[in-house]
């Protein structure tokens, strides 16, 4: 709808006297997409002494996606201003072009870095939120409760959510309306126990995000390791691992443009 309503108006200008065009700007408007992304701002991996935070392909890649179609993006995080990045997704063999572009985009570097505090972002301002991963939401937002109650609101507005590999921890204390667990009945994904075996993190994280979502009355499914593997369940979207960030953005971008 969007996309159709700019072709609209660059018709309707190519055939609009000049000293027309400040009103035909008055009377059809289009609106923004508006996009909300939410990371972490949790950086420590457990009792390892190792960091974690968030994972830099799992915001760069759906970030561009979700900008380069028109979307207003805003940053956010629990404690606001710098979110921890994993230090691993930052190794050479973890790189895209997604993360290529956004390491040489300062503007972005430094829209991150002063991420907005999570008290202060509300639903009504945006038409949909984003969850990248890392390790680090398995820590805070999954019991954050601006974030539990941020989703909910989303949701009960029938606006669409989307999470990537460990993001979907914050679902697993999210709420439906009639009480129940929101992801109960839900077919979703996220990063699988067989994916935190071969990181060998399974003794480290809190819990298994396979595990917890099924506890909760999830319709879990996963596709193998390491591939793109993406679920969507009407306004709820899921990707499995870093190499699904790209098709969850596109269905987040597609439920947007309907």
């Amino acid at each position: 709808m969007i996309t159709l309503l700019r072709y609209l108006l660059t018709y309707l200008m190519q055939r609009t006297k000049k000293d027309d065009y400040k009103n035909l700007i008055i009377t059809l408007k289009i609106k923004t997409m508006k996009v909300l992304m939410v990371l972490t701002s949790h950086s420590e991996l457990g009792d390892t002494g190792e960091k974690t935070g968030f994972w830099i392909e799992e915001f760069a890649s759906p970030y561009y996606i979700l900008a380069d179609a028109g979307a207003e993006i805003t940053v956010t995080s629990p404690k606001g201003g710098q979110p921890p990045v994993d230090p691993k997704s930052e190794s050479k063999d973890a790189q895209t072009p997604a993360t290529e572009r956004f390491f040489k985009d300062n503007a972005l570097i430094d829209q991150v870095a002063h991420s907005v505090k999570l008290n202060d972002v509300k639903e009504e301002d945006f038409d949909a939120v984003f969850y990248p991963g890392g390790h680090g939401p398995l820590w805070d937002l999954a019991t954050d409760k601006t974030s539990i109650k941020l989703i909910e609101a989303f949701y009960n507005h029938q606006k669409p959510i989307a999470f990537v590999c460990h993001s979907p921890a914050a679902l697993v204390n999210v709420k439906a309306m009639n009480g129940e667990p929101l992801v109960k009945g839900k077919h979703l994904t996220g990063f699988s126990n067989t994916e935190e075996e071969a990181v060998k993190l399974t003794k480290v994280v809190p819990f298994l995000l396979e595990d917890e979502l099924t506890k909760h009355g999830a319709h879990y499914s996963k596709g193998a390791d390491w591939s793109s593997y993406v679920k969507q369940d009407g306004l709820l979207i899921t990707g499995q691992n870093p190499g699904s960030s790209e098709e969850t953005a596109k269905l987040l971008l597609k439920s947007l443009q309907k």
